[in-house]
This record gives structure tokens, C-alpha cells and sequence, in this order.
């Protein structure tokens, strides 16, 4: 009977541990969704500055431009 009694909190044990696996998997995997999600918008931002500096670089370029046809340069 106590051998039974052992398994049978042995068995408990493992059944707690599956629980709290499952739990911290389901918050880790949340976890990586944010990330991931953060990283997206980073990239996008990243990409939006990229265009807004060569945005600001053709101006410039046509600015000197300007500048040298009128002989300010």
C-alpha cells in the first residue's frame, strides 16, 4: 500500500511539473510574439527613416545643384 501511496505522489509531482511546463511554454511563447512584433514596427521604422534620409539627401543634391547653376557654389 505504500508503495502505492509513492506512486501515486510521484505521480502528483509530474503532473504539477507538466502544469507549470505548460504555463511558463504559453508565457514564453507570448513572449517571443511581442518580440517579434516589436521587431516588425522596428524594421518598419527603420525603413521609413532609409527613406527619409535619401528623401533628404536628393533635396540636398538638388539644392547644390541650384547653388552651382547660379554660381553661389
Amino acid at each position: 500500500m505504500e508503495v502505492l501511496k509513492t506512486f501515486d505522489e510521484k505521480i502528483a509531482i509530474a503532473v504539477e511539473k507538466v502544469r507549470s511546463l505548460k504555463e511558463e511554454k504559453e508565457r514564453l511563447e507570448k513572449r517571443v510574439k511581442e518580440l517579434e512584433d516589436a521587431l516588425r514596427l522596428k524594421d518598419i521604422e527603420i525603413e521609413r527613416l532609409g527613406m527619409e534620409k535619401s528623401s533628404i539627401k536628393n533635396q540636398i543634391e538638388d539644392l547644390l545643384n541650384e547653388l552651382e547653376t547660379i554660381g553661389l557654389k
